[in-house]
């Protein structure tokens, strides 16, 4: 990836991260962890990837996002609003009563939320029916998905895996949020997917495994799965909590909002890391 796009990536991907702390401490509750964990593959894919336009939001040739771990919303609201589909400011409402922003993506109310999503295992679902829709009617638009490594555990998942696969989705990329935590905690403690590659594998994915906190690697899975004829998994080892020191790795983080002084210990963090990028 060149330099100064990386450089500039990173600095929307801080912007995002400031986004969802500011969200989840103005609601005081909502889920931090899965949404900071996600936030470097969500400013790719709007900062550099989709054909998207903030202008003209249900523009026909778009590309489709689907957050499937619906409740990592805050991610998906703080991308958006630092792409322009609405005002920064509008994510302190977050979880309010009558804001727009709810704890879940509402189609109907948010602009740039291409599904309602909310029950795990549903997203993924909907984004093969776009993708399948694209290639009925001879569309080229692409299907972009995130999934959590939790919601792996749904079997629903599974039965639109196998769909994507046997109906040649080559349109659809499902990204997999894989950061080993959910709320009950640890993957392997609750009830593991693992071996994730090797189960999409199984239904006839191509597969590619990836830090999803490294955009040079985000990037080149990307343009490796746009070559397949095949529905294309990348599985993203992640970090918990990322870019904020308290919240890495902690599963208490999955769905805890920061009171006062912690919300002002993770907004100095990330406007060091910010500074150390101009």
């Amino acid at each position: 990836m060149d330099a100064n796009l990386k450089k500039e990536l990173s600095k929307q991907a801080v912007k995002v991260r400031m986004g969802i702390i500011d969200a989840v401490h103005s609601a005081k509750s909502g889920h931090p962890g899965g949404s900071l964990s996600c936030a470097d593959i969500l400013t790719y894919l709007y900062f550099e990837k989709m054909n998207i336009d903030p202008k003209n939001p249900d523009k026909a040739d778009r590309d489709r996002f689907v957050l499937s771990k619906g409740h990592a919303s805050p991610a998906l609201y703080s991308v958006l609003a630092n792409r322009g589909f609405f005002e920064v400011e509008e994510l302190k409402n977050f979880r309010q009563i009558g804001s727009m922003l709810q704890g879940h993506p509402d189609k109907k109310k948010v602009p740039g939320v291409d599904m309602t999503t909310g029950s795990l295992g549903q997203g993924i679902s909907a984004a093969v029916g776009m993708a399948l829709s694209a290639k009925h009617f001879g569309d080229d638009f692409k299907v972009y998905a995130v999934l959590g490594d939790g919601e792996l555990e749904e079997g629903q998942v599974w039965e639109a895996a196998m769909f994507a696969a046997n109906k040649g989705l080559s349109n659809l990329i499902a990204f997999i949020d894989n950061n080993n935590l959910q709320i009950d905690g640890t993957i392997d403690e609750v009830n593991s997917a693992k071996p994730i590659d090797k189960k999409f594998e199984a239904f006839n994915w191509k597969v590619i495994c990836i830090d999803g906190n490294d955009f040079d690697q985000i990037e080149a899975a990307v343009n490796e799965a746009e070559k397949s004829d095949k529905p294309v998994a990348i599985v993203c080892s992640t970090v918990k909590g990322k870019g904020v020191s308290y919240m890495e790795n902690a599963v208490n983080w999955h769905g805890s909002a920061p009171n006062d002084e912690l919300y002002q210990v993770a907004m100095g963090e990330l406007n060091e890391a910010l500074a150390k990028l101009a």
